[in-house]
């Protein structure tokens, strides 16, 4: 540890801080329509897709908006992965992937997640990375966050049972925020010497004498959107580590602030659409609270020697896996950013971290990626703890559960019960079927409690849709090197596949079906027994529950992991 770590911590919150009611403000005028500037481009798009734009829908109608529209992207994607001999830009003349890699790959863009069971640079034309990964990169992104605004409307609704239409609240937030911000984002990473070309590859001659090729292509681009998108998926196998894709250490700051600057910016603008304040900071409040413990802990546990290097006789950082040209404090830093925002971009090995700073990111993941997490399904996943934990006050000091003056009931507890556990009950099950079973077996390279972390780990982040992973746990190769060929390897395609599905569209199903539950009922005014929902003692309350109900379910899983390694002091 040194100074200039804690420096660099500290300098990053107050950036993320200092940005967030200026972007925020701006997020709630488009979302109110009061911005309009591209309004001569945004009006012909609604009359192509046949959209009212004046019209609402009720959250079931735009449930099924979402529903389809993801469908038939994600069925496009497959098919793009699936015919890649066809495509133009693909230099290298590369073939398809196997299908049920395709299948992996393809749910795991349309869903957020960008989990990589293969090798972008090796495996994908530029054809594929651009049309198929980049344009879902946009199009999930916007999709979280048209749920969110929908979700934020049913709680600030007067009356009524319409929260917004889905197809005008995904192209305000393509026009107005995803495109204008990764403009500005890839100009700067291109001027910090990121790679954007349509170029196949760039030989050289190394210092042993042989000769090396480096892939090349359209990165800047795919690197702005994949960060402030919280997608995470690379166009290098080594992501953010590559200094083709990250070269210096403005580049990665850049990118670390990309990842959180939305998340962080929607708590604003949801207090101004809620037309308080407070709440917004209160949430804000909340998950920096758990953000910056987490990104301590982590500095602090790779600061030092791990029982490995103890066991070696070695002293120092833990060193292995992380990119000197940042060093542990950027390193820690980027770990706690990517897991806490649903991102999965990496600039290090996270199956390199020790025993307790391996932990806290996959702790992180377990909360249901609340703590900033994806774009738009971090904060309606976060607001759905804020009326469980109203709920709870509410039967501990005897009052009726209220939340913005209206009165949380049993149907609005029941949905926020299932949105609550049912990943995580999830992300328990998979593993289990991945650990138990004979199929699940050749996707896991390590044994002891290095293996199992591997695969809880990875059913986390594909559960909750993240995308980072302990590397040994594998659904493309066996760690012999060679195909698996039968079910082994096609088990863990399909399984991940599907719990990325769940892991989206459940959370997200819920947060409508509340929205659409509050957005009818009448507000009742603030009196003497109301429960204050803005407050820093309600923001611990949050928090309390937010540990108790997301991390608690883990305790067993974890101690069987990352918390054994980090006690022990042999080598496994």
């Amino acid at each position: 540890m040194n100074a200039a770590g804690w420096l660099e911590i500290l300098l990053f919150c107050a950036v993320l801080t200092a940005i967030t009611p200026v972007l925020g403000g701006y997020l709630a005028r488009v979302y109110c329509h009061e911005a309009t500037f591209l309004g001569a481009i945004e009006r012909p798009l609604y009359r192509l897709l046949g959209v009212d734009a004046e019209r609402g829908q009720d959250w079931k109608g735009y449930a099924r908006s979402v529903l389809v529209f993801s469908a038939v992207l994600g069925l496009l994607t497959y098919l793009i992965l699936r015919t890649q001999g066809l495509h133009p830009w693909n230099p290298k003349d590369l073939s398809s992937g196997t299908w049920d890699v395709s299948f992996n790959t393809a749910t795991s863009f349309m869903t957020n997640t960008n989990w990589q069971f293969y090798a972008g640079e090796t495996t994908l034309s530029n054809f594929a990375q651009m049309v198929g990964l980049a344009v879902q990169n946009f199009a999930s992104a916007a999709v979280g966050i048209a749920v969110l605004v929908a979700f934020v409307r049913g709680l600030a609704s007067r009356s009524g049972s319409s929260i917004g239409s889905f197809y005008v609240d995904f192209t305000r937030t393509v026009l107005y925020v995803l495109v204008p911000m990764s403009i500005v984002v890839a100009l700067v990473l291109v001027s910090q010497g990121v790679i954007q070309t349509l170029t196949g590859a760039a030989g050289t001659t190394g210092l042993t004498g042989l000769q090396q090729h480096f892939a090349l292509g359209p990165v800047a681009g795919q690197e702005a959107i994949k960060m402030l998108g919280t997608n995470g998926g690379g166009f290098f196998n080594v992501n953010s580590a590559m200094p083709f894709e990250n070269p210096t250490w403005f580049s990665n700051f850049v990118e670390m602030l990309a990842i959180l600057v939305i998340p962080a910016s929607l708590t604003a603008m949801y207090g101004r659409m809620v037309d308080n304040r407070r709440q917004g900071w209160m949430v804000f409040g909340a998950m920096m609270t758990l953000f910056v413990v987490a990104v301590a802990i982590i500095y602090v546990n790779e600061a030092g020697p791990t029982p490995a290097m103890k066991a070696a006789g070695l002293i120092g950082d833990n060193l292995e896996g992380k990119e000197q040209r940042f060093g542990i404090g950027s390193s820690s830093l980027f770990t706690a950013v990517t897991t806490a925002a649903s991102c999965g971009a990496v600039n290090g090995a996270m199956e390199s971290l020790s025993g307790f700073g391996g932990a806290v990111p996959m702790a992180q993941i377990m909360t249901g990626e609340v703590i900033w997490g994806g774009v738009g399904s971090g904060l309606y996943s976060m607001l759905l703890f804020v009326i469980l934990a109203v709920f709870i006050a509410g039967l501990m000091v005897g009052r009726t559960p209220e939340f913005l003056g209206k009165k949380i009931e049993a149907r609005e507890i029941k949905l926020t019960v299932i949105g609550s556990i049912a990943v995580p009950m999830m992300v328990l099950v998979t593993t289990a079927l991945a650990i138990a079973t004979k199929w699940g077996a050749p996707s896991i390279y390590d044994s002891g409690p290095q293996g199992f972390s591997e695969t809880l780990y990875a059913y986390a982040s594909m559960g909750n849709n993240n995308g980072s992973a302990f590397a040994g746990y594998t659904g493309y190769l066996q760690p012999n090197g060679t195909n698996a060929g039968a079910f082994g390897i096609s088990f863990a395609d399909l399984l991940g596949g599907v719990s990325m599905l769940a892991g989206r569209f459940i959370p997200l199903l819920v947060a409508l079906a509340v929205a659409g539950s509050l957005a009818g009922k009448r507000v009742a005014p603030q009196g003497l027994g109301t429960l204050r929902t803005d407050t820093p003692t309600f923001a611990v309350v949050l928090i309390g529950v937010v540990l108790l109900v997301a991390l608690l379910t883990f305790v067993p899983a974890l101690l069987l992991g990352p918390v054994v390694q980090g006690l022990s002091d042999s080598l496994f």
